[in-house]
C-alpha cells in the first residue's frame, strides 16, 4: 500500500476550507484519503479526529476534539461532518470507573460546541483519551487477516513489530476507550494500535504523519501476508465454479422464487430487494471445498453485523428444477435459517440477561454454491452496502484461512453488537415510502406517460425496471429519473416478441430480484379510414397493442406464480375502449381487445392475489419536454378527422372534456400509484383519466 498524500492537494484543501482552520482542513483531506480506499474502510466504517482549539463567542480558546460524526462516510467527509466537542471535559471522564452507553452519548451530545451538529462517533472517547493530535482508525483488510485467527496477537506482533500496541477485543464504548488509553500509556513510543478482531489506530503530531503511519502499518501486514503466499481456496470439483453467463442465468432463475420465500418467511417487513454479485474470485470462494467452514465463521469485524448479520445462507442450485421446485427448496432453506436465527437470539438474550425485540430473521447474504451471492435489503442501497462488505469478507477469508484457522468473534459478542442500540442507530429509523421493497416493470417506458410513471413509482419507493423499443425515448425517460440512480434501470425491449417480453422479466429479476407491479404502457396508433387501412398497418397496431399486452400479462402471471406473493398489473388502455373515434379503427379495436384481456386476467389471477386494473387515459401530448411519439405520428390525421387546426388540437381535447382540463402525464402516473399502492380492494376496474368524456364513461 502506498501513501497518496500530495502536498499540492493538501494546500488546496487548506485554501478551500480556510474558514474551518488548517487543522480541520487537513483532517478532512487525510480522512478522505483513508475513506477512498475500500481495503481500509467501507460505507461509514472507520473514524478520524484532530485535537485543536475552538474559539467561543466570548473569544475564549477552548481545547477541542473534532471527530467524525456517526453515520458519515470518510470518503465524502466535510468539516460539518466532524463535530467539535469540549476535549478537556471528555478527558476528565477517563477518571470514571463506569459509564453507560446512554450516558456516554448524553455527555458527548451535551458538550458539543454546536447543538445542531451530528452525534460524535461512538469511539469519540477513545480518540479523546489518546494524547496525539491526529488519530486515524480503519478496519483494514490486511490487519483483520492477522487478528481474526487463533493467536492473533502473536501474528500481529510478528508482522508489525514493537511499534504497535495491542488491545484484546472489547466492545466499543467507554471500557474500550479506557483500555486503549492504558495500553498507550504503557507503550508511549508506539505509532499505532491494533484492536484484535476490530481494526487499526494510528496517530501522530500532524495529519500527514498519522496518515502515513497508518499506510506503513497496513503495508507491513500486507508484506507479511504476501510472504506466506497461501490461499484457503481448494475447489470442490463436484461444485466447480461456473462461468459468468451461467452464474447470471442461475441467479435470474432463482431470484423470484427466493424473493417470494423471503417474503413468506418474514411478512412483517414488506418486500425485499435482491442483488446478485459474481466475479472470478467470488465464484471460486463459492466453489471451495471448505466453503461452509469459511462462510459460517462470522464477520470480519463486529461493525459489519448490522449490514450482513452473523452468518450467510448457503444455497445449492439445481439447473434442472422447475420454478415450483426451486421455490420449495428456497423456502425450506429460509425456514431453517430463520429457526437458527431464533435460537441465536434466544441464546443471546439468555447470555446478556437483557430485554430485546428480535430483529427480522432474514439473511442479508445468500451464497449460491459455485455461482456467487445475493444480498437482501429493503432498498438497493442496503443490498449494495452488504455486497461491498461481503465481497471484502470473501477476500480476507480467502487469505486468512490460508494462514491457518480463521476465527471470528463468538456469537455472544456478535449478538451484543447486533442488538446494541448505538449500532442500530447507524441504520436510521426514517419512515419508508409506501412502495419500498416493491419492484415495478414498466413496458413502454419511453414517452410522457412512461417517464412520469417511472418517476412516480420511484418516488413512492419502488425499484423500477424500464423498457421501450425506442431506445432514444427510453434514454429520455431514464434521464428524467436520473436522480434515483440505479433505483431506476432500463434496457431496450419489444413487447411484440414473446422472447423479448420474457427477457424483460429476467432482466428485472437480475437487477432487483423479481417483479411486483407491471405497468403496461406500450402502444402505437394509426389514423385513417378502414377502407384505406392496409393489412400491414393493422397487424402492426395489433401486434403492439394487443399481442404485446398478451405477452407481458402472460409473463407477469408466470413470475407472480413463482414468487407466490401477489402482484399488480396496470394496463394503460384508452378512452377509445368505450368511445372509439372515426378513422381510428385499428387503435380502438386493439386497445379494446387488450382491455378485455385484462379483465380475463383479473378473473384468472385473483386467486394468487394478483390485481389487474385498467386506466383509460386521453390526450396526453407531452411531459416536461418529452413529446409523445404517438401524437407525433397521428396528430395531423386526428386534427383532420376532427376538422380542427393542428395547432389547436390539444386545446380541442381540453374543451371536449367535461372539466375543461388538460390531462397530464402526472395525472396518469397518480392513477398508476392508486392501483399500485392498493388504496382499495379493487380488481378488474377501469379508471378514466380523461377530464370527463361522457361517451367514454365505463359501463
Amino acid at each position: 500500500m502506498n501513501s497518496r498524500w500530495n502536498d499540492a492537494d493538501a494546500s488546496e484543501f487548506i485554501h478551500r476550507y480556510a474558514s474551518a482552520g488548517e487543522d480541520l482542513a487537513l483532517r478532512v483531506y487525510s480522512s478522505r484519503l483513508i475513506g477512498q480506499d475500500s481495503s481500509l474502510v467501507l460505507h461509514g466504517g472507520g473514524n478520524t479526529s484532530v485535537k485543536t482549539v475552538f474559539r467561543n463567542l466570548l473569544g475564549d480558546e477552548v481545547p477541542a476534539l473534532y471527530v467524525k460524526g456517526s453515520g458519515s462516510s470518510l470518503d465524502k467527509v466535510e468539516p460539518r461532518d466532524l463535530p467539535g466537542v469540549d476535549l478537556r471535559y471528555l478527558q476528565r471522564l477517563r477518571g470514571l470507573s463506569s459509564l453507560t452507553d446512554e450516558e456516554m452519548v448524553n455527555q458527548l451530545r451535551t458538550h458539543l460546541f454546536d447543538a445542531a451538529a451530528p452525534n460524535p462517533s461512538i469511539e469519540a472517547l477513545l480518540h479523546a483519551f489518546l494524547p496525539p493530535k491526529f488519530v486515524d482508525h480503519s478496519h483494514a483488510d490486511a490487519i483483520l487477516c492477522l487478528t481474526n485467527r487463533p493467536e492473533g496477537e502473536r501474528w500481529v506482533r510478528e508482522a508489525m513489530g514493537d511499534e504497535v500496541a495491542i488491545v484484546s477485543y472489547i466492545k466499543p464504548g467507554f471500557l474500550l476507550s479506557k483500555a486503549a488509553a492504558e495500553t498507550y500509556d504503557k507503550h508511549p513510543g508506539s505509532i499505532g494500535m491494533v484492536l484484535l478482531k476490530h481494526g487499526l489506530f494510528s496517530y501522530g503530531g500532524s495529519a500527514r504523519e498519522s496518515y502515513e503511519r497508518h499506510i506503513e502499518l497496513v503495508s507491513r501486514a500486507e508484506r507479511f501476508i504476501g510472504k506466506m503466499g497461501r490461499t484457503s481456496i481448494v475447489i470442490d470439483h463436484e461444485r466447480s465454479p461456473v462461468d459468468e453467463k451461467h452464474a447470471l442465468g442461475v441467479a435470474a432463475h432463482m431470484a423470484p422464487a427466493l424473493r417470494g420465500a423471503i417474503a413468506r418467511t418474514d411478512d412483517s417487513h414488506g418486500r425485499w430487494i435482491l442483488r446478485f454479485r459474481t466475479s472470478g474470485a467470488i465464484r471460486q470462494f463459492a466453489a471451495a471445498e471448505n466453503l461452509a467452514a469459511l462462510a459460517m465463521s462470522g464477520p470480519l469485524t463486529p461493525d459489519h453485523i448490522i449490514r450482513t448479520k452473523e452468518l450467510p445462507l448457503i444455497l445449492y442450485p439445481d439447473d434442472h428444477l422447475d420454478a415450483a421446485h426451486v421455490a420449495e427448496k428456497c423456502e425450506s432453506a429460509l425456514r431453517d435459517y430463520a429457526e437458527a436465527y431464533r435460537r441465536y437470539f434466544d441464546e443471546g438474550v439468555l447470555h446478556t440477561g437483557g430485554s430485546w425485540k428480535r430483529l427480522d430473521p432474514i439473511p442479508r447474504v445468500l451464497l449460491v454454491r459455485g455461482a456467487g451471492f445475493f444480498t437482501a435489503g429493503r432498498t438497493l442501497k442496503e443490498c449494495e452496502i452488504a455486497a461491498d462488505i461481503y465481497e471484502r469478507t470473501i477476500g480476507v477469508k480467502s487469505v486468512a484461512g490460508g494462514l491457518g484457522a480463521y476465527e471470528a468473534l463468538p456469537p455472544r459478542e456478535l449478538f451484543e453488537m447486533e442488538y446494541w442500540s448505538l449500532e442500530q442507530a447507524k441504520l436510521g429509523k426514517t419512515a419508508l415510502p409506501p412502495l419500498t421493497g416493491k419492484i415495478a416493470l414498466v413496458a413502454g417506458a419511453g414517452g410522457p406517460i412512461g417517464a412520469a410513471a417511472c418517476k412516480a413509482l420511484a418516488e413512492a419507493g419502488a425499484h423500477v425496471a424500464a423498457f421501450d423499443v425506442n431506445e432514444q425515448a427510453l434514454k429520455a425517460a431514464l434521464d428524467h429519473c436520473a436522480k434515483f440512480g440505479r433505483q431506476v434501470q432500463g434496457a431496450a425491449g419489444d413487447v411484440t416478441s414473446p422472447e423479448s417480453a420474457a427477457e424483460m422479466f429476467r432482466r428485472a429479476s437480475a437487477w432487483f430480484g423479481g417483479v411486483d407491479i407491471v405497468f403496461l404502457n406500450a402502444g402505437v396508433a394509426f389514423s385513417g379510414p378502414l377502407e384505406q387501412l392496409s393489412a400491414k398497418d393493422w397487424n402492426r397496431i395489433v401486434q403492439v397493442n394487443l399481442d404485446g399486452a398478451f405477452h407481458i400479462m402472460r409473463e407477469a402471471a408466470r413470475i407472480f406464480r413463482t414468487q407466490g406473493t401477489g402482484g399488480d398489473i396496470i394496463l394503460n388502455a384508452s378512452k377509445n375502449v368505450f368511445a372509439p373515434g372515426a378513422e381510428f379503427g385499428a387503435y380502438s379495436a386493439s386497445k379494446a381487445g387488450a382491455h378485455q384481456l385484462a379483465k380475463v386476467a383479473a378473473i384468472e389471477l385473483a386467486s394468487m392475489d394478483v390485481r389487474v386494473n385498467m386506466i383509460n387515459a386521453d390526450a396526453v401530448f407531452s411531459h416536461e419536454g418529452i413529446q409523445s411519439g404517438l401524437w407525433k405520428e397521428v396528430g395531423l390525421a386526428r386534427a383532420s378527422a376532427h376538422q380542427v387546426d393542428p395547432a389547436r388540437l390539444e386545446e380541442f381535447y381540453r374543451q371536449r372534456n367535461l372539466l375543461k382540463t388538460r390531462v397530464t402525464a402526472d395525472d396518469v402516473a397518480r392513477a398508476v400509484l392508486f392501483f399500485a399502492t392498493r388504496q382499495t380492494p379493487t380488481t378488474g376496474a377501469t379508471l378514466p383519466v380523461d377530464g370527463g368524456v361522457a361517451a367514454a364513461f365505463p359501463r
